[in-house]
């Protein structure tokens, strides 16, 4: 509004010509942004694409895009008309891309030195164990980035990254999360950065200040500005805000003291503004609110209302408004043909004939700062250093206490005036006085906060490092056999840990292993002691015996798992484990096909009797044990598995394991037993209602579907663990399918032998069949 009613008082500029402006709505969603573009292109009637309705007064250029969102949506729809749009938000270098959008200009200066400034202030005041906290967007990112390079290069911690979300700034949990971490937390500086519309979380929420009583350094007060209403007004207090240099523009202050709703009853917007800020009404007669005073002024509202000093969004605004006019200014001077329509009637003004303008355009602002639109020339920002705060009477103050010019020679760039500053209340305090404060936070959040943890945590802690608190002046990484204790101030010694035979884990599957090899042992021994009964002749007794001593070995197998890994240990583990349970399948596999074939023999003239024998069924075993035998010799020439120490997983503890060596080899091994595993149950499900009189398929399938529900589970469950768990849950798979092996082809068979042997004879089998 300044800026307009200068420009048309100014007799130089544009003369004869009235400037005016829209004012549209844009809600921070593409959609309502996107509907904004389009009445603005089509005019106040139906919202008709590519028709414009307005026929006087029709706007060419628009000043937008407080966030880079919010240009991106914008110009998605006014790039299709070439309609130049100035930008008034932080420069981003995304915008700059002439191939992308060649219809955006930014006034903004290059924020390239903010990162410099930031650690500039942080070693001035040798603050070296820092947290981070900015949106989650491109331009966050590369400032994180440089940021983090900045502080590397100057010996300054990382305490923690932590992102905030536009699309989660209504959920509290997210919200308990941080301030949970920020809790525990012993960082007392936080550097927050980011888009108006991410960080609402901070600033939106009635938290207890305590929580929040820390030192941030941010580049805009209004991510941390008091909101009208809120109790928990002074979270911030305290805080230092690099914001970038303006100059003081003449007649701004009394211009804000004669703006009133009074004057231009027509300006909505400014009503709308007057009767939010001052919680009046301009109607007589209303009972909602009292009658606003026609002495108002807008120089006495609180800093979260307006800043009165004119903020630097508010002076890029201002600049740009006169971008703009300059460019017309230039347009109406070359072109000839649009003399015709100084009367005020710009019609021949065609959106797209001022992009040459635009970019050549430059101009001295009535500050004297002289301005460029050309992207390739944006200068770099240079800082104020503001001191926000706040007081008990409910009002805020910004106190300007040092500077940062980025193209002053070494030494003489950064200003600071320490004793201007205020600091934050409780600055300082110990660790004891903030005892009483997860009350707040209360057993219930933090419940909560862990359900939610693995949705919500983008947060990277660096927490290898340390800080020297005594002097402040540096801070090292912890070995790799070390931790940092608590308070980030010493190196603690990593516990060594793995699955130990003297833990209770360890040894409750110890013991099972052992006490089911002996049980298959002893079922052995039931088996070879009734050789000659007809329920252990069934289905060849001779793979039944290969089964039950490869299940007993695969019970031991288990026990490599178990202990402090070695190099024997490794290379057996695995490959015993492989071969042990490629027999069992496989002999699984030939009982089965054993089934079929007894029921084929027993036509007449049937060439299948030649393979019921011992001989064939045994050659299978053999068969499909050597590949897996090939397979695990390959994997030990190639890449064998040998002893590890993994130093990350854990934060405390050094867990030593053993690494596979290949991966690859590793889950071949696994494929080609659940090949084997798949075959067997095929076979056996499509067998299992065969008359024979010594069908054992029933079994076989279930004990099979047994088996392949627990290695499919297995495998998500495996890559979910760490550490000495992994190795726990490999060993309960392999106990687990044993077992059920086991359980369900020989417990029924020895039930009948030891329980009820007047059934175990070839006549009662003839009259009642086992299956």
């Amino acid at each position: 509004m300044l800026a307009v009613e200068e420009i048309n008082r100014n007799t130089k500029l544009l003369p004869n010509i009235t400037l005016g402006f829209h004012i549209f709505n844009a809600y921070h969603k593409d959609e309502t942004t996107l509907e904004s573009s389009l009445v603005w292109l089509s005019g106040q009637g139906p919202t008709i694409p590519n028709y414009s309705c307005e026929r006087q007064g029709k706007s060419i250029v628009v000043i937008g895009g407080a966030t880079s969102e919010l240009t991106i949506s914008m110009g998605s729809l006014l790039e299709l008309y070439r309609i130049p749009q100035v930008t008034y938000g932080l420069f981003d270098p995304f915008l700059s891309d002439p191939v992308q959008f060649p219809s955006v200009y930014q006034l903004a200066p290059r924020d390239t030195s903010l990162p410099l400034a930031m650690v500039r202030l942080m070693l001035h005041f040798k603050w070296t164990w820092v947290g981070l906290v900015a949106s989650d967007d491109p331009r966050s990112e590369e400032f994180l980035r440089d940021l983090q390079e900045q502080m590397v290069r100057n010996d300054v911690c990382v305490a923690f990254i932590h992102k905030v979300f536009t699309g989660l700034t209504e959920n509290n949990r997210y919200l308990f999360y941080f301030l949970n971490q920020l809790f525990f937390s012993t960082v007392k500086v936080i550097v927050i950065y980011g888009n108006t519309d991410s960080l609402l979380t901070l600033r939106f929420r009635e938290v207890p200040s305590a929580l929040v009583y820390r030192m941030w350094i941010t580049s805009s007060h209004w991510d941390i500005a008091k909101k009208p209403g809120y109790v928990h007004f002074d979270n911030f207090h305290g805080a230092l805000i690099l914001t970038d240099q303006t100059s003081k523009i003449p007649g701004f202050k009394h211009f804000l003291k004669s703006i009133n709703p009074v004057k231009d009853p027509e300006n909505i917007f400014l009503q709308s503004f007057w009767n939010s800020a001052f919680g009046c009404t301009s109607k007589v007669g209303r009972v909602d609110g009292a009658v606003c005073s026609p002495n108002a002024s807008l120089d006495t509202l609180r800093l979260s209302y307006l800043d009165i000093t004119m903020s630097d969004q508010s002076y890029t605004v201002y600049n740009a408004v006169y971008a703009v006019a300059w460019a017309l200014h230039e347009m109406f001077l070359v072109r000839s043909e649009m003399e015709s329509n100084s009367n005020g009637n710009n019609s021949g003004a065609y959106p797209w004939k001022l992009h040459s303008f635009l970019k050549n355009v430059q101009f001295n602002n009535s500050a004297g700062n002289h301005l460029v639109l050309d992207k390739k020339k944006n200068s770099v920002a240079n800082y104020d250093i503001l001191n926000y705060v706040t007081f008990r009477n409910d009002s805020e103050v910004l106190v300007k206490v040092g500077e940062f010019i980025s193209e002053a020679p070494v030494g003489q760039e950064f200003i600071i005036q320490q004793k201007a500053i205020v600091w934050p209340r409780k600055w300082g305090e110990s660790e004891r006085e903030r005892k009483g404060i997860d009350r707040y936070v209360g057993r219930e959040t933090e419940t909560e906060i862990d359900k939610e943890k693995s949705l919500l945590s983008h947060t990277k802690t660096l927490e290898s490092q340390i800080s020297n608190t005594s002097s402040l002046d540096q801070c090292m990484k912890c070995p790799e056999d070390h931790y940092p204790n608590r308070e980030r101030i010493h190196c603690l010694p990593k516990r060594v840990t793995f699955l130990a035979y003297e833990e209770t884990l360890g040894m409750a599957l110890a013991s099972i292993a052992a006490s089911f090899s002996l049980l298959t042992a002893l079922v052995l021994w039931v088996f070879v002691n009734q050789k000659d009964t007809p329920i252990v002749k069934a289905n060849n007794r001779d793979l039944s015996y290969i089964l039950l001593l490869s299940l007993s070995l695969c019970f031991l197998c288990s026990l490599f798992f178990i202990g402090r890994p070695t190099a024997i240990s490794c290379l057996l583990r695995q490959t015993a484990f492989g071969v042990m349970f490629t027999v069992a399948i496989s002999s699984i596999l030939a009982k089965t096909i054993t089934v079929v074939l007894a029921f084929r023999a027993t036509r007449p003239g049937s060439s299948s009797r030649r393979w019921v024998g011992s001989r064939g069924p045994i050659s299978l075993v053999v068969f499909c044990t050597f590949i897996q035998v090939m397979l695990c010799a390959i994997w030990l020439l190639l890449s064998p598995p040998f002893p590890d120490a993994d130093t990350h997983s854990d934060p405390e503890h050094i867990i030593l394991e053993c690494n596979e060596g290949s991966l690859i080899a590793f889950y071949s091994v696994l494929g080609y037993i659940a090949l084997l595993a798949l075959g067997s149950f095929t076979v056996a499900f499509l067998a299992r209602n065969l008359p024979d009189t010594f069908n054992e398929a029933k079994f076989i399938t279930f004990s099979m579907l047994v088996f392949c529900s627990v290695w499919v589970s297995f495998l998500p469950t495996y890559q979910s663990t760490k550490g000495k768990m992994m190795v726990a849950v490999e060993v309960f798979s392999i106990l687990s399918s044993s077992a059920g092996l086991l359980g369900c082809i020989f417990i029924p068979k020895c039930y009948i032998i030891l329980l009820q042997p007047q059934k175990n004879t070839k006549k009662f089998l003839k009259k009642n069949p086992i299956s």
